[in-house]
């Protein structure tokens, strides 16, 4: 019963630590009189503007577990991967893609929140969250937004953990991943190719249903 609900308090934690990274700035104090902000803001930043035709695209140089490992922004989460033993599927041919969240967004768990999913007897919660950032096949940020367009402004898509992860075009053009808990993470950087798929940078957590 404790080792559940140790657990149950570590995704707890990991939920809330994926609605703070979607704000670029710190939310100012809240007077006790107002009710809080329903969503995070978007980030402030625009969309990279389109490449002009006729650019080429960068090749790839790994597969995706490779790009994570050599993406110094993304190194706990390549660290998560060995540790829930996911390199090696994430190694094949695949395709996939990969929605990868910073290390700040890891960062803002409480302590010892991250060590605890870390442990071997919860690998498997561990792996059932990293699947949920990863979709099979490859699709690109313009492969999502045209799907994005064919669903009248959401594209549901279906993770390796099996639970769905809806995408939407945010409000200043990034790609906008919401949960199956409502909380958001948006694409800062997409289209980061691998020989097995590509990976798509952003700056939240998406966490499944546990249990």
């Amino acid at each position: 019963m404790l080792k559940t609900f140790a657990i149950l308090a570590s995704v707890t934690a990991l939920t809330g630590a994926g609605v703070a990274v979607a704000q670029t700035t710190p939310a100012p104090a809240v007077p006790q009189t107002m009710p809080a902000p329903a969503a995070p803001a978007a980030p402030q930043t625009m969309p990279a503007p389109a490449a002009p035709a006729g650019a080429m695209t960068p090749a790839a140089t790994g597969t995706v577990v490779q790009i994570l490992a050599a993406t110094p922004d993304r190194s706990t989460l390549a660290k998560l991967v060995t540790t829930a033993g996911l390199a090696a599927d994430l190694s094949g041919p695949g395709p996939f893609t990969v929605f990868a969240p910073s290390n700040e967004a890891f960062s803002r768990m409480p302590a010892g929140a991250l060590d605890n999913l870390s442990k071997p007897e919860n690998k498997p919660v561990l792996a059932t969250i990293l699947k949920y950032h990863v979709v099979s096949g490859k699709l690109t940020a313009e492969q999502l937004k045209a799907q994005i367009t064919a669903g009248n402004g959401t594209a549901t898509l279906t993770t390796l953990a099996g639970q769905p992860l809806t995408a939407q075009v945010g409000p200043n053009g990034n790609i906008m991943l919401t949960d199956v808990n409502g909380q958001k993470a948006y694409v800062d950087k997409a289209d980061v190719n691998a020989t097995n798929g590509v990976v798509h940078l952003t700056n939240g957590i998406n966490v499944p249903k546990i249990g």
